[in-house]
């Protein structure tokens, strides 16, 4: 880990490496500890912020896949993705909690618990398991859930790394929506 050197900033504020690894290992036991591991899908309400960044990392240390659920989107497309993607729990902020039909878990700094490792859990997932769902936009006809495995990501981010250069001093923004499957290597790569 990069310590305290600038993993993320969203607006005048930073989040060091060392701050956002250990916030993502708690909420990664928290969520093993409800059920979440290998292929488990685990929807995520949040808005461009920390909480999506550490969501999204503590549930690929659990070893479950994320399913975005946009805040933007009209709640029948909310409830068609949560029907077909039928997460094992929602993660959402406070103010997006109000998803009827499924379990949600509270995520930010109010809401985690000190109480739990800051270490990095035992590492479950393989290759060949699902990190994220994302849904099409359904301009043919229902929208449907793409499973997309780790490989898939690892191979994605080892290409683009090499084709652009990208290394550790370099910053990415995170401008896609967490929607589209675009956002995953602005995500992930840095």
């Amino acid at each position: 880990i990069e310590g305290d050197r600038t993993a993320l900033r969203v607006g005048g504020e930073g989040l060091s490496f060392r701050a956002l690894n250990e916030r993502a290992n708690r909420l990664a036991h928290a969520l093993r500890q409800r059920g979440v591991g290998p292929d488990s899908r685990v929807g995520l309400a949040v808005e461009r912020s920390f909480d999506m960044i550490v969501a999204i990392l503590a549930i690929l240390k659990a070893g479950g896949a994320w399913v975005p659920l946009p805040p933007d989107y009209p709640p029948a497309r909310l409830a068609m993705i949560l029907e077909d993607a039928a997460p094992r729990l929602v993660l959402a902020q406070p103010h997006l909690a109000d998803l009827p039909g499924v379990e949600v878990m509270l995520i930010g700094l109010d809401h985690e618990s000190a109480d739990l490792p800051a270490s990095d859990p035992a590492p479950l997932g393989r290759p060949d398991d699902i990190a994220y769902v994302i849904f099409t936009s359904g301009s043919t006809g229902r929208p449907k859930g793409v499973a997309v495995p780790h490989r898939a990501i690892v191979n994605r981010l080892l290409w683009m790394a090499e084709a652009y250069g990208l290394g550790p001093a370099d910053r990415v923004m995170q401008k896609t929506p967490l929607g589209f499957d675009v956002s995953v290597w602005e995500l992930i790569l840095p």
